[in-house]
């Protein structure tokens, strides 16, 4: 039991600080907020606390990849107007 207490400590504390090298555009984090609660509901209904887990999990990684592209999609758009848009 301690071992795998450590082990997610561990694995709880590596994320955080890796989360911190990178800094998500706004609709990155929209995506993912929203692909959280949309999956862990959908989830929820058709699975229970496992389902609902799993929802959340995989709907908060769909969200935010479809609003890294659409970040990504912005600052194109703003480098090529010349606003030079970084985030």
């Amino acid at each position: 039991m301690k071992t795998k207490l450590k082990t997610v400590l561990l694995s709880v504390a590596t994320i955080a600080l890796l989360a911190g090298c990178n800094q998500p555009g706004p609709k990155t984090q929209t995506g993912a907020a929203v692909g959280v609660a949309g999956g862990a509901v959908v989830g929820g209904l058709m699975g229970g606390t496992r389902g609902a887990l799993t929802g959340a999990a995989l709907g908060g990684v769909t969200g935010a990849a479809i609003g890294a592209n659409e970040d990504k999609k912005d600052r194109e758009r703003y480098y090529r107007n010349g606003q030079y848009y970084y985030r």
